[in-house]
């Protein structure tokens, strides 16, 4: 029998209608979602929160939806908000007291080196081995510089080249002060009646020690870029609200292996630097190796603890803050007694000065 025009359209609006609330409880706002009561009929509910970094944007939901990729919930949970994409840029008040204080230091050690290339002749630059001061102040200065390629966004060439530039560089300073160190040694011991040291002098002992010593880092570094290289990354979960940008170190294991051997060489400076550290005053080079590795073993000693406990952008910084904290450090402890020499007390920068402070 066919069905009437009025009893269709009766059936059709009760599969249409809604289900009717619930007697038990009233309606589950947007945030929270529902949860069966266990004992109670199927239409009876409690209306829990929304965990973290999932919402509900309707009522009577029964379950929370996690944001979508590059969005984080909002205090109440019942919508999405963009994340704040963060890395240490220019703009920013700490990335830019950074980059000013790079910028100072370099143009503060090019300064020292036009002193030092200016007053070559005089005594006082030609007993502390004139190419090996000029290349510890060239590697200084574009130690200071190489700091400037962790701040910005990160891109691919600045992520690849930002760690192992710091490296090579900081290997070919600390190479020059220990090559600086073990000659000052020499020296002393061949002014001693009969000694065998003599036969080393001349000899370039200084070239060979900075290239052996630079160059097991440039092979390190060089299996680092073709085996693991860094690259650019987007960290969206360490922080809820922000999408952080920063270098992958590609191979954690080749970043503290580069660390590690600065660290190592610099020790190696340190104990020759402090054993020799009593020679007569001609030959006082060696005090200030001495406290210019022991201020650069501070700092990157304490280096890594303080890295591993910040996130973010304070990663990125406190590398900076180490690059040029432990470079300034090598510059005042090494060249800074010497400008004030050539500078301001002249008169004893000649030999016989120098000779008369070797026999007191």
């Amino acid at each position: 029998m066919p069905m009437a025009p009025n009893q269709f359209f009766i059936l059709l609006f009760s599969f249409v209608q809604e289900r009717p609330l619930s007697v038990c409880n009233d309606n589950c706002n947007p945030g929270s979602n529902r949860a069966k009561i266990e004992g109670k009929p199927y239409c009876c509910y409690e209306c829990l929160p929304c965990p973290e970094g999932r919402i509900t944007n309707h009522k009577n939901m029964d379950d929370c939806l996690p944001c979508p990729e590059g969005q984080y919930p909002n205090d109440n949970h019942d919508s999405c908000l963009p994340k704040q994409v963060v890395f240490l840029s220019y703009e920013d008040p700490l990335g830019t007291s950074l980059a000013i204080t790079a910028i100072v230091f370099a143009c503060i050690a090019t300064v020292v080196l036009g002193i030092f290339i200016k007053y070559q002749d005089t005594p006082i630059v030609k007993a502390n081995n004139r190419n090996i001061t000029y290349l510890l102040l060239i590697s200084l200065v574009l130690s200071f510089l190489c700091s400037l390629l962790f701040i910005g966004q990160p891109e691919k060439v600045t992520c690849l080249f930002q760690q192992p530039a710091f490296g090579i560089v900081f290997s070919v300073a600390i190479s020059c002060i220990l090559a600086k160190t073990i000659i000052v040694v020499i020296v002393f011991m061949a002014s001693m009646p009969g000694s065998k040291m003599k036969r080393w002098l001349g000899k370039r002992l200084d070239n060979y020690i900075v290239v052996s010593c630079s160059l097991i880092q440039v092979l390190a570094c060089t299996v680092w870029l073709i085996t693991s290289p860094p690259y650019p990354d987007a960290d969206m979960n360490l922080v809820a609200d922000e999408i952080i940008l920063g270098c992958n170190e590609g191979s954690t294991l080749m970043f503290y292996c580069v660390l590690l051997y600065l660290l190592f060489l610099a020790i190696v400076g340190f104990s020759v630097a402090f054993l020799s550290r009593n020679l007569p005053n001609s030959f006082n080079e060696t005090k200030f190796i001495f406290f210019s590795l022991l201020c650069f073993c501070s700092v990157w000693l304490s280096f890594f603890p303080t890295y591993l406990s910040t996130k973010g952008k304070y990663m990125v910084a406190v590398e900076i803050f180490s690059i040029l904290s432990s470079s300034a450090g090598l510059l005042g402890c090494i060249c800074f007694p010497k400008c004030f020499i050539i500078l301001l007390r002249p008169h004893l920068n000649n030999k016989r000065e120098l000779l008369k402070s070797k026999k007191q």
